[in-house]
């Protein structure tokens, strides 16, 4: 723990996961919202098919197909090539961004309306925070932070918690990379972690049967599985992932600094599991999973 300016003690560890996942409710919800997918289907999109993939890529996808893939690491690399080329066909990728950020904005006002104030005051010292964090080895975060940013504060301070919440999810899968996890591996692990059933996590990122009993052998030969699936160790061994991303992942927050970090959890935890239903209700209530409460 640290000393905040005003003498109080904060564990920053603890507020890094709070924030982590206050972030992902925040921002998550939008990429099951009916009207976001609706107008990303008027842009010409069949469907409005591969909406989440090229609205979070959008920043990211002139770099190539084969860029975005990398970045996105657990979410088979077919379907991110299939969801940014229908991209590519029938709109662009600042349009597909565009109709996202309108979406937020009155989703926001029609389901969170208590929070709308307070967001848009933080905007300025969160993106001081999100400018603050280092780039080397965060593609996705790179992408955002370079991307154009609007005048509307309210937008803006959703942007720039995205931002933030986009250099966690590229520390996390440099976690997994180091420690020699693929993407098919790391859902199963996270599947395993958060109570999911049947490999959930790993078959809702696109993995089929065969990757599924290549990904069990390899966790097996480490001893983080047996037969009847991850074992306790498995378990623990995932939770010490996360205990080392929320470590990593302080800097934003302390930058922000102890009242304003405060601040940020005290207007958006509140509305946290109301921004989650909205999850369940669109999609279902398996989705976002790293905004859910870890199942027993």
């Amino acid at each position: 723990m640290v000393c905040h300016p005003w003498g109080v003690d904060r564990d920053w560890a603890a507020s890094s996961r709070r924030a982590g996942k206050a972030s992902h409710r925040l921002v998550g919800w939008i990429y099951w919202d009916p009207r976001a997918i609706e107008a990303y289907a008027g842009l010409g999109v069949p469907d409005g098919i591969g909406y989440y993939v090229a609205s979070r890529g959008a920043p990211l996808a002139a770099g190539g197909d084969d860029v975005v893939a990398a970045a996105f690491y657990s979410i088979h690399e077919d379907f991110v090539r299939a969801a940014l080329g229908l991209c590519r066909a029938h709109t662009s990728f600042e349009e597909a961004a565009r109709v996202r950020d309108e979406a937020v904005v009155a989703g926001l006002w029609e389901h969170v309306p208590e929070i709308v104030d307070g967001l848009a005051d933080l905007a300025e010292p969160l993106w001081a925070a999100a400018d603050a964090l280092p780039l080397s080895g965060r593609p996705l975060y790179a992408a955002h932070r370079a991307w154009p940013r609007p005048d509307e504060p309210l937008l803006s301070g959703w942007l720039a918690v995205n931002c933030i919440r986009e250099w966690r999810g590229d520390t996390h899968w440099a976690i997994h990379a180091a420690e020699g996890l693929d993407g098919v591996t790391a859902g199963i692990l996270d599947g395993a972690w958060r109570a999911y059933e049947d490999h959930w996590v790993a078959r809702s990122r696109g993995a089929d049967d065969a990757a599924l009993d290549e990904a069990m052998a390899g966790l097996r030969a480490r001893g983080l599985a047996d037969d009847d699936g991850v074992t306790r160790a498995g378990v623990e061994y995932r939770q010490g992932l996360e205990d080392r991303l929320d470590n990593l992942c302080e800097p934003a927050w302390r930058h922000l600094g102890g009242e304003r970090t405060q601040r940020f959890l005290d207007l958006v935890e509140p509305v946290g599991e109301r921004l989650m239903a909205r999850v369940d209700a669109t999609a279902g209530p398996n989705w976002m999973p790293a905004g859910r409460d870890r199942r027993a």
